[in-house]
Parts: C-alpha cells; structure tokens; sequence
C-alpha cells in the first residue's frame, strides 16, 4: 500500500524490511543514499557521514529487533508469568490451597496479574501527604497513572475505582497503519473535574515497540517543523491519508487509530460539563505521545479542545521534534495556556535521545524539571549531559550508579516502607553499573521524584 506523504513537505523515511546486509554497509560508503531502495528521500542532496551514521543505526537496530520479535517477547511472557506465578502461590501451603481451588495458574486478565514494570515498583495507593489542591498533585497523579498504564484493563479499574476512589473511564487499545498491528495502549479517568487520559510507555519485552522507539524517519509539516516519523505512527497517522482533521466513516480497521478516538471521547466527556478540563501524560513512549496529542489538535484546528486543555506531564519522554516544532509548541501552549512538564530523573538515557546535534536534527522544547539522584529538583532549560555518551561523565554516572544501588538498601528505612525495593529492582540497579541509563529510566524514581521533590520544585514555580 502507498503512503501518501502529501500532507508534509519534506520527509525522510527508512524502510528496514527492505535493506539487506550489503545494503546497509553501502550508506556508510557512498553519499547518494535517496538511491536505496529502503530510502524514502523528498531531499536529492547527498548525505553527511553523520546522518548516514544515524540511518545506519536506526536501520540495524530495527532489523535486530525483528529478527529477535518473537523469541524476546516469549522471554518477556515467561518471566511475567512467573514472577505472577510465584506471587499468587507465596509458599508450599498456599499452592496446596490453590490446587485445590483450581486457581494454581494466574490469570493474564485478572486484577491481581501485574507487568514486569509493575514489579519493578509495587506501589499502588497514592501518597496521602499529597492533597488535591496541592501544587504538585497533577504531578504525582500522573506519574502513578502513567505507571499504572502497563497494566491490564482489570487491574486498572480495581486500582482507580477501589484504590484511588476515581471514575474509571475505559482503557484502550489502538492501531498503527505502518506495523499493521495494535501497538499503542491508553486508558482515561475521571477525579473530580479533571480527565486524565494516560499512554502506555515502551514495554520492555515488546520489539515493535522499541522500533517505534528507533524509527528515526521524519517528516517536516509546514509551519511546522520536523517531526518525529514513528511517534506519530503510534498516535495515528495514516499511511494513505496522512492526518486528515475527521476520518473517512467508511473506513475500517481492526482497531480504531489513537489521535481520533481520543479525541471524539473528549469532545463526548467535556461537552457533559464546562467545568471539566482534561491534562495528558505518559512515561517513555507514552510521553511523546502525550505531547504530540495537542500538536495535532493545533495543526487541525482543535481551538475547544485546546483550551480545555490544563497540562501534559511527560516522564522520560524522548526527544520528538526539531529547533522548529519546539518554537511552534512553545507558542501553542503559551497561546492556550498550557502547562506543559518534562520530567527526567537523574542520568535516564531515554529523554537524552535522538541525539541533540546538527545531524539528528532532534531536540527539546519548554521546562525541564530535572531530579538528581538525592531526588531535589530544579527547573532547567536543559538536562545535564543533553546526548549521554560524554566521555567526561562516564565516572560520575558510574559513581552515581554506585550510589544508587546502596541507596536501595537504605532507602525504606530513611523514607519509608513505601519505598522498599524489591529483588528485581536492585538486579536492574547492578546493570545499571554498566549502564546507569537503564535503571535511571525505571518509573520508581519518577515516582519518588514527584513524592519527595515535587512540593519544593512547584513552589518555585509559583
């Protein structure tokens, strides 16, 4: 099927499935890749060494995570199913017990049936220190809700009905047109007069997922700027109709497109009440879909759905956008009014990339509310180490990440129970002595972060 690029007009498009060995090893060589047949190029110009670089990678990380699609996805169902499995059957006299009942086996759509993100941090209630009226209890309600947006449909309802005492509104599941598949999840609350409509980030264990994550195409929108080619896939841009402002209504898909579904629930939800505002937000993935939510609203016009817009908290978002789209956000959200919050936790290497640099062509826009790993935050234009991989900060990230392990150990006894790390966790902070990044990015100290700094950072902001 054709893809219809004439809503941008400029692009730049890789195509993995199509490039082999050699061809890969070509756009490292010669300069003209618009001649490669996974190159799908409005710009006939040759290429820098460093944007062939970039493809190279883009390209290669994607063909690995293909190949390795299925065996790392059963590898992730094996170690949920077994961390639930022991879960439900604590010891030898509660196997008998469930044996008994017939309920040895956990149940995938239960309640009780949690992510391996969800292992990582345990934590389900909200902290009762941090009030509604509270400057930061957006804040910390979206970082819970975002975390809570790895899990099933079951478990999110029991968790904001019984726990959070909110109104469930529904959870999602949406189609991307280019993988062919679902690949993007949400769901929605209700507390109060506010709706809170939450992405689900990168599933660990999920290939597709991870492409998105690599999928450095590009398209440039008029008046616009570049934009991010597989964030937009995953909200829902369409490959024969790029992003018309209402669907086709004979149009059929297996599974309704993100950007247009959301939507319409607004447009439903908010027209009940006046009063009623809605804020975005998502970790990883799901915070660069969450900020791209209102960048297609401006480009269609959305003005109603604008202003009833309060903010977009974002946790280890990636960089979505070039120079240009930033400054085109940054005037959205100024005109509308919206507060708009990027949250990176200490040396999280996620919303470190793409790379901020002249070939990349990617960076950040708006505040940035950075937390060391003390978890005392600040309001920054940038993080510190913007692209990660600086020879300068390899020691005091290592250090940091020393720091970080010990400090789980200590941490309950210092905070609290509620910050007890569990086994699985601290197996994450020892790979993090190799990669302080990884376990950086772990929604536990986004979570920490919005409970132990959040007050004295939004302080300063008002």
């Amino acid at each position: 099927m054709a893809c219809d690029k004439s809503f941008c007009s400029n692009h730049l498009l890789l195509s993995p499935e199509k490039a082999g060995v050699i061809d890969l090893l070509r756009i490292l060589i010669y300069s003209d890749v618009h001649k490669r047949e996974f190159v799908d190029s409005s710009e006939e110009g040759e290429e820098s060494f460093e944007r062939r670089w970039i493809m190279f990678v883009s390209i290669l990380a994607q063909k690995l995570l293909l190949l390795v699609a299925k065996p790392l996805s059963l590898i992730g169902s094996v170690i949920e199913f077994w961390l639930n499995f022991l879960s439900s059957n604590r010891n030898f006299g509660r196997l008998l017990v469930n044996c008994f009942r017939g309920k040895v086996m956990p149940d995938r759509e239960s309640a009780s049936y949690i992510s391996i993100v969800g292992y990582l941090d345990k934590r389900v209630e909200l902290d009762n220190r941090i009030r509604p009226g509270d400057s930061e209890y957006h804040a910390a309600l979206s970082m819970m809700a975002s975390k809570a947006s790895y899990e099933n449909k079951a478990y999110l309802q029991t968790t904001i009905t019984h726990h959070w005492q909110m109104d469930f509104l529904g959870s999602y599941n949406f189609w991307n047109d280019y993988q062919r598949k679902v690949t993007t999840q949400a769901f929605m609350l209700r507390d109060r007069d506010t709706i809170m409509v939450a992405f689900r980030g990168t599933e660990p264990f999920n290939a597709a997922d991870w492409c998105l994550d690599f999928d450095l195409s590009r398209y440039e929108l008029p008046g616009l700027g570049n934009i991010h080619g597989g964030f937009m896939k995953a909200l829902g841009l369409q490959k024969t109709l790029g992003w018309p402002k209402e669907l086709d209504p004979l149009l059929k898909t297996p599974a309704p497109f993100a950007y247009y579904a959301i939507r319409e629930k607004l447009r439903s939800l908010l027209g009940e009440n006046d009063k009623v505002k809605y804020v975005l937000t998502g970790h990883s993935l799901g915070g660069a879909l969450a900020i791209l939510f209102p960048a297609i609203l401006a480009i269609h016009g959305e003005t109603w759905l604008m202003e009833r817009l309060e903010g977009v908290y974002t946790f280890g978002q990636p960089r979505v956008g070039d120079d240009k789209f930033g400054e085109f956000m940054e005037r959205v959200l100024k005109e509308h009014r919206i507060a708009y919050y990027r949250f990176v936790y200490s040396n999280d290497i996620v919303p470190r990339l793409p790379f901020d640099d002249s070939a990349s062509m990617f960076t950040h826009f708006g505040r940035c509310c950075y937390f060391n790993s003390k978890y005392q935050g600040k309001v920054i234009p940038e993080e510190p180490n913007k692209n990660y991989f600086s020879p300068r900060q390899v020691i005091p990230m290592m250090m940091n990440a020393w720091y970080e392990l010990m400090r789980s150990f200590t941490i309950a006894w210092e905070k609290g129970p509620s910050y007890k790390e569990g086994l699985l966790l601290r197996i994450f902070r020892v790979i993090g002595l190799l990669i302080p990044g990884i376990p950086a990015h772990i929604p536990q100290d986004y979570v920490n972060s919005t409970r132990l700094g959040g007050s004295q950072l939004f302080l300063h902001q008002q």
